[in-house]
């Protein structure tokens, strides 16, 4: 059976697994949106790191930065990231998801996107810290691009969702164990993108 369906800019494969994903569109208004993008591009000190992937170390293709609560650490890929404060804008979003995803969070990843080259490979988000069913709040600004999704035992069990310009992905349940996600490279051209992923360190 097809499970993964091409789509238009917006939308979602059929059958989405909703035990394990949640979307909801429009969370923020576009005026929202691009405040928050430009915000964000012009603040935040992003860093470019070097990770560990099978192995070998790579230059992480995007940008990132992680915000929280005091000593909520975050170690991945062999490097620890220390939490800067939470600023104003990411605490009036913060407030905004948090009844949506009945969760307090006390960290944010966030990722910056320039453009088509930019990417997340095949991952899981499944540190100690996070807990044994971590639920994760991912909040995208500015380019629409796809989130892919596919079962750690049968790549054939795939599926897709447009995450939106100002729109809330919940990932929850069993995921980050049982399945991987990414975001690929385009091969069209990609305008820049702010995403942030909402945490609860344990």
């Amino acid at each position: 059976m097809e499970q993964l369906s091409f789509f238009g800019e917006a939308g979602q494969s059929a059958n989405l697994p909703v035990e394990v994903l949640d979307y909801h569109p429009d969370i923020f208004t576009a005026q929202e949106s691009a405040f928050f993008l430009k915000t964000f591009i012009a603040t935040i000190p992003w860093e470019q790191r070097i990770i560990s992937m099978y192995g070998k170390p790579v230059i992480t293709p995007r940008l990132t930065a992680w915000y929280g609560d005091t000593n909520k650490d975050y170690a991945f890929s062999g490097h620890k990231f220390n939490p800067l404060p939470w600023t104003e804008e990411l605490l009036k979003i913060k407030e905004r998801i948090e009844p949506l995803a009945n969760t307090r969070f006390n960290s944010v990843l966030l990722n910056y996107y320039r453009d088509a080259n930019d990417s997340v490979a095949w991952h899981a988000d499944d540190e100690t810290e996070l807990g044994k069913q971590p639920l994760i709040a991912s909040v995208s600004f500015g380019q629409v691009r796809q989130f892919d999704i596919r079962h750690k035992a049968d790549h054939q069990r795939k599926y897709a969702v447009k995450l939106e310009n100002g729109s809330l992905l919940i990932m929850k349940g069993d995921l980050q164990h049982n399945w991987e996600h990414r975001i690929a490279k385009s091969t069209k051209p990609m305008n820049e993108r702010v995403n942030l992923t909402f945490r609860v360190i344990i």
